[in-house]
C-alpha cells in the first residue's frame, strides 16, 4: 500500500497529497469512473479512491471530529434514513462493499438522482417513502445500522419508530441532529440537552460530536439500541 495513504477504519482511509501537504478521506471506488458528486477520483496502485467531503457529508465531518465508534463493516446492512442524492449513502456503499445500504428518501426530485447512483452500485437499493411510514418498507427485514439525516422537528420520534422495526438489539445508530429544524426559538444548547436526554430513554449514547466547524447546528450523535 502507498506509504501516504492510511487505513483508518473499515475501508476508510486518510490521504496525504505530497505536492500539497493536503490530507483527504477516501473510500475505494465500488463503481470505478463514476462520481456522485464533485468528488476527485485518484489511482493509487490499481485502485481507484473518491475523495469524500466532510463539507457534503455528516459522517466524513464526524471521522476529522474525532469519531471513535466505527460500525460499517464489509457485510452490514444498513438502513439510511434520508438518503437525498446519494452522496453519503454513496461512501457507505464503497465501505460496506458485501453489505447492504437500504435508501429511503422522501423528496422524488431528490429521488431521480438517487436511482441514478444506485443503478450503478450493487448494494444500494433505494426506496421511495417517508420515515415516519416504516410499513412502507417493512419488507427489508432487520439491519445492522440505522444512519438518519432527516431534518425535520421530530427526528427523535423518526430514528425511535424506525430502530423499533429494524434495528437489531445491540444494533448502532448515527443521528445527524440538526438544531434548528427541531426548533428555532430555543438555543442550540438546550436543544441538544432535551434531545440528549430523550435519547437515553432508548438508547446508550456512546458518542455525541459536535460536527458545526463543517454543519451548522449539527450534532452527531452515535446510538446503542436494546
Amino acid at each position: 500500500m502507498n506509504d501516504n495513504l492510511y487505513e483508518i477504519f473499515h475501508n476508510v482511509y486518510e490521504y496525504k497529497d505530497k505536492d500539497t501537504n493536503n490530507h483527504f478521506l477516501l473510500t475505494e471506488n465500488l463503481a470505478p469512473g463514476n462520481k456522485v458528486y464533485d468528488e476527485k477520483l485518484i489511482r493509487i496502485q490499481n485502485r481507484e479512491f473518491r475523495t469524500w467531503n466532510p463539507f457534503k457529508s455528516k459522517l466524513a465531518a464526524a471521522i476529522k471530529c474525532n469519531l471513535k465508534h466505527f460500525a460499517f463493516c464489509e457485510n452490514s446492512i444498513v438502513l439510511y434514513l434520508g438518503a437525498a442524492t446519494g452522496t453519503t449513502a454513496s461512501h457507505i456503499s464503497d465501505i460496506c462493499r458485501r453489505g447492504m445500504v437500504y435508501c429511503v428518501e422522501f423528496s422524488s426530485y431528490a429521488m431521480q438522482s438517487l436511482v441514478s447512483v444506485c443503478e450503478k452500485r450493487t448494494n444500494m437499493i433505494p426506496i421511495l417513502a417517508d420515515a415516519r411510514k416504516v410499513e412502507e418498507y417493512l419488507a427489508i427485514g432487520k439491519v445492522d445500522i440505522i444512519y438518519q439525516d432527516v431534518a425535520q422537528p421530530d427526528q427523535i420520534r423518526i430514528l425511535k419508530i424506525n430502530s423499533q422495526a429494524f434495528l437489531k438489539s445491540g444494533g448502532i445508530a448515527y443521528l445527524c441532529l440538526k438544531a434548528r429544524s427541531v426548533d428555532v426559538r430555543k438555543s442550540n444548547s438546550r436543544i441538544f440537552k432535551e434531545a440528549t436526554q430523550e435519547l437515553e430513554k432508548d438508547f446508550e449514547i456512546l458518542e455525541k460530536i459536535d460536527i458545526s466547524r463543517y454543519e451548522k447546528d449539527h450534532m452527531f450523535y452515535v446510538l446503542r439500541y436494546g
